[in-house]
């Protein structure tokens, strides 16, 4: 078979400890860059744009900040909108109140907003761990939200507290078009999934896998939990919030405090779930899997002349199906399944 490693040989560390040591596989990453950067703009319409490549392209940068808390660090989260949140607003704020600020500097301190939140409701992960951290992680989704109705300042004195999102402006050009902000979000999601994936590879990523498996005998070792749990907290929401600046100016065109739900952050957990706890290719395939799942549910749905009362609960229910199915068929998800695939043809034709 093509997929093969058989001749390409390592002679240095550095070769050996690259993200994509097998030739295919960086092959196949700048092919797959390059169709997203300068086949997709030409070919897709504005409505796959606008609808479903930039939601796919925001939702696996928010699923990547979760994974990373959650999937590499073991610290349940059910906060992600509510750092999503703030990651908006704070955006939003720097652009109304400092006249002249470049728009990603006010992206980057949107995020930095969100790992501050994040660092304060990370300090109970000091204690408690599980379901009780999930259910001290859930108060952060009502403690935002109700800041963001009650707290006028925040929302502009905003009366139904929804805001028209300023445009994106980047040196002069505005990204005014689907295709345009489609580009902008692939690139920033693009080096953010690179920086990630170094991140999780390096002593830090390590440090979290190591608090994930046994926080206890990683103490032991040497790592210092309260600064790993923290440090996992803070880049975590860090991702989110500026997922959460690029849902709004890029998707939606308005920052309210309702698109940021609860709803949203369960969402956001069925993505790492379904497409792979601890894996950065997950997340992708997860948030590919959640965004056209309801698609394709709609046109089954349509074709099949469902009733109304029953296409409206059909995604519902699969999505529960399938969080079911993942659980206990394959807990690491999508990407478990493509990782035995890829093994399957490394060996090919012989016997796994």
């Amino acid at each position: 078979m093509f997929y093969r490693e058989a001749g390409q040989f390592k002679t240095t560390y550095q070769s050996d400890g690259q993200v994509f040591p097998i030739r295919q596989d960086r092959v196949a990453m700048l092919a797959l860059m390059g169709i997203a950067l300068a086949l997709v703009p030409m070919i897709a319409s504005p409505y796959m744009l606008s609808a479903i490549l930039i939601p796919f392209l925001i939702f696996s940068l928010a699923a990547i900040g979760l994974n990373i808390l959650t999937g590499y660090c073991g610290q349940l989260s059910l906060g992600t909108a509510a750092f999503m949140a703030v990651g908006a607003f704070a955006s939003w704020n720097f652009v109304a109140r400092i006249p002249g600020i470049p728009m990603l500097l006010a992206f980057v301190l949107g995020g930095l907003c969100a790992a501050m939140v994040g660092i304060a409701f990370g300090l109970p992960s000091l204690r408690i761990r599980g379901f009780y951290l999930a259910a001290s992680t859930l108060a952060t989704q009502f403690f935002v939200v109700w800041c963001l109705t009650k707290i006028p300042y925040l929302t502009g004195n905003s009366s139904s507290g929804v805001i028209t999102a300023q445009q994106i402006t980047i040196f002069g050009y505005a990204f005014d078009t689907p295709a345009s902000k489609y580009m902008l979000v692939l690139a920033i999601v693009a080096l953010m999934a690179l920086l990630a994936k170094n991140m999780v590879r390096s002593n830090v990523g390590r440090s979290w896998m190591a608090v994930r498996d046994m926080d206890v005998a990683a103490e032991v070792i040497g790592f210092r939990p309260m600064r790993t749990k923290l440090l996992a907290f803070a880049v975590s929401s860090f991702y989110c919030g500026v997922a959460g600046a690029l849902y709004a100016y890029a998707y939606l065109g308005t920052v309210e405090p309702e698109a940021y739900n609860l709803d949203l952050s369960f969402r956001i957990l069925f993505m790492i779930i379904i497409g792979g706890v601890g894996s950065i290719l997950g997340s992708f395939l997860g948030a590919a899997f959640i965004v056209l799942l309801p698609v394709f549910l709609n046109i089954v749905a349509h074709g099949m002349s469902l009733p109304t009362s029953v296409a409206s609960n059909l995604e519902l229910m699969v999505f529960g199906a399938l969080i079911i199915f993942f659980l206990i068929v394959e807990p690491h998800g999508l990407a478990r399944l493509w990782q035995v695939g890829k093994e399957k043809l490394r060996l090919w034709p012989f016997p796994h």
